[in-house]
């Protein structure tokens, strides 16, 4: 009998490393080996910040004892070693992100009894809201009716000058291997997990490095062979390719327009917290 016990527990605790695992994959690469990575936030409250993100439907992950959030599409690191950011999204060329939800009216209400501040839409559009972080980092909150999960990653906002707008979807199509398009008056660029979004802004935005949302990440299959071609396109590393925590292999570039973006090859995880 306790042998039995005994198997059936550890056969719960290998469906438990596999689901959590399973949960956290990423939307598959496409042809240039690509797909969105993370938001990497250094907060000035960590706890409060993990609160949020688990109370809007993210899953708990804790590689090296470092809280990480993952939501379909995307993971986000919640510090950055003792660094704490200056600035909000708000004034930085990343000026907000976006999830998309299943049902925004209800997702709302659920959120906001889990104690979650949530922001009316534009003109009280009821399929939009918005959630600001503690510190800072705008989140829009849009609405797909035929979405058949809660809530998944959607976008990155940027705000340009008229002029860079253009230069940076080609930027983004050739680096990273995008898709072109445009919605409403913005051009996009569509990525495995996520649609960068490209606005024209009155005047030049703050570089991201520094601040709350400190950079963006994209996950790339083969580390070595994504750097090769970073550089024979002539894009500088900011730092030299290193290996990080659980396994990762990274490293950083700024775009032209001052984002700073780390690229990964992701290791382990480890299994999904269990939360109460």
């Amino acid at each position: 009998m306790k042998q039995t016990i005994l198997v059936i527990g550890l056969l719960l605790f290998a469906l438990t490393i596999v689901t959590g695992t399973a949960a956290a994959q990423p939307a598959p690469f496409n042809e240039s080996g690509v797909t969105m990575g993370h938001w990497h936030i250094a907060s000035k409250d960590v706890e409060a910040n993990k609160k949020l993100f688990l109370a809007m439907g993210g899953k708990l992950f804790m590689p090296a004892g470092n809280p990480l959030i993952m939501f379909p599409g995307l993971y986000i690191n919640l510090n950055l070693g003792s660094g704490k950011g200056e600035g909000g999204t708000e004034g930085s060329v990343i000026n907000h992100v976006g999830f998309i939800v299943d049902n925004v009216q209800q997702r709302v209400a659920q959120w906001k009894a889990a104690g979650v501040k949530v922001l009316p839409g534009n003109n009280d559009r009821q399929d939009q809201a918005f959630v600001v972080t503690p510190d800072g980092v705008r989140i829009e909150i849009l609405e797909d009716k035929d979405q058949k999960i809660p809530i998944r990653n959607e976008h990155v906002h940027f705000f340009l000058q008229e002029s860079e707008v253009p230069k940076a979807q080609a930027w983004y199509v050739k680096t990273f291997g995008g898709k072109p398009g445009k919605r409403g008056d913005d051009l996009v660029v569509d990525l495995p997990g996520v649609q960068l979004r490209l606005r024209k802004a009155d005047a030049k935005q703050a570089p991201t490095r520094g601040r709350v949302l400190d950079h963006i990440g994209f996950d790339v299959k083969d580390h070595a062979s994504f750097v090769k071609k970073l550089q024979a396109e002539g894009i500088n590393l900011d730092e030299p390719v290193r290996n990080g925590a659980y396994g990762n292999i990274l490293t950083y570039i700024t775009d032209p327009w001052g984002t700073l973006i780390e690229i990964t090859q992701r290791g382990s995880l480890g299994p999904m917290v269990q939360q109460p």
